[in-house]
């Protein structure tokens, strides 16, 4: 196991956010969540999900129930506090304008720990709300880590709290799709266009997913 997911302030610190996430949920923004039974008891994983919201990646994290190691920006680290935290709680910085060798690196290192991978195709939040085009490098990471991915789709945390905006009371559902397979995602032969066809044929398959019947708005 990696030497940050053996430090005790890791359990600690991860598993205080992790109260305080489910406690902002339960209390402001309580829906549904559909489709428990397809998330792995053990094992390694990638979670891929939709992005409309700073209130993505915590929810998400309620839902799963999971050890999770988030990716998130470079430039969240941006002092020292906030630099201790997201490291204290694994998450994974990126560089989205570069190749990071590094960033790869250190979703090997979660999942040799048996974490789960929270990464969002689409590369960042969404201005309306609306599914946006995959990017590439959700795809470059499945497969070369030849992890299986679990689609996720997050309905209303945009309403609750869009990029520029307040945040405000509404119900977040979350709905976790059928586990999918390397074989379903990747296919070797596509040469150059790999990495983008991979990202694209997740991002479907989040797509797809529908929001609770008894909560749609």
């Amino acid at each position: 196991m990696h030497r940050r997911y053996e430090h005790a302030v890791y359990p600690f610190v991860y598993g205080i956010s992790h109260y305080i996430a489910t406690l902002g949920y339960d209390i402001a923004f309580r829906g549904e969540v559909a489709g428990e039974e397809n998330i792995p008891e053990t094992g390694p994983f990638i979670i891929c999900a939709n992005h409309a919201s700073h209130l993505d990646p915590p929810f998400l994290a309620v839902a799963i129930h999971r050890r999770i190691a988030p990716f998130a920006r470079k430039t969240l680290w941006h002092n020292a506090l906030s630099s201790w935290w997201m490291t204290a709680i694994g998450a994974i910085p990126v560089d989205r304008d570069a190749a990071d060798i590094k960033a790869i690196r250190s979703v090997l290192h979660a999942l040799d720990a048996g974490l789960a991978v929270m990464l969002f195709p689409e590369g960042t939040r969404s201005p309306d709300g609306r599914l946006q085009p995959a990017k590439a490098g959700v795809g470059l990471v499945a497969c070369k880590t030849r992890a299986p991915v679990l689609p996720c789709r997050i309905f209303g945390t945009h309403e609750a709290f869009p990029p520029g905006g307040r945040m405000r009371p509404a119900p977040v559902d979350i709905v976790i799709g059928p586990l999918l397979q390397p074989g379903d995602y990747d296919n070797p032969g596509d040469g150059k266009a790999r990495y983008q066809n991979a990202s694209e044929r997740i991002m479907a398959r989040v797509a797809a997913l529908e929001r609770p019947a008894e909560t749609v708005l």
